[in-house]
């Protein structure tokens, strides 16, 4: 094995995943939808004890994965969001704008474009859907 095989196998091994965090079943199952590519989802289904947000970073491991934090914008995804930057502080953020206040409801077009701000690949189709 080169030196150079031995560098692409170490890269590889330290890839990243990207895992986006989100509040429902529909809302996951709308961005699942959007997406083009392979995804990790995490419903939270609105809370998060201690005990299964440890679970959570042990399962997914959020400290090592590109994690993005995208809920609702009324008072319970606020509060998840809170909760999440506080203990994931290397997560990005995706927001919505509060005229649609939640995920599952904003038009299939805005959520896409979101997405691609953050360099997701998204279904073309998605981006011209209204």
């Amino acid at each position: 094995m080169t030196r150079w095989d031995k560098e692409c196998l170490e890269m590889i091994a330290h890839e990243t995943e990207k895992v986006i965090i989100v509040e429902g079943l529909s809302d996951k199952r709308k961005i699942e939808e959007i997406l083009n590519e392979d995804v990790t989802i995490i419903c939270t289904n609105g809370t998060l004890s201690i005990n299964r947000f440890d679970e959570l970073l042990d399962m997914y491991n959020l400290d090592e994965n590109d994690v993005y934090i995208f809920v609702d914008e009324d008072k319970s995804g606020l509060r998840l969001r809170k909760q999440l930057a506080k203990e994931l502080p290397h997560a990005e953020h995706i927001y919505i704008s509060k005229d649609y206040r939640e995920v599952a409801t904003t038009p299939y077009k805005i959520l896409a474009s979101l997405l691609v701000a953050k360099h997701f690949t998204v279904r073309p189709f998605y981006l011209q859907y209204n």
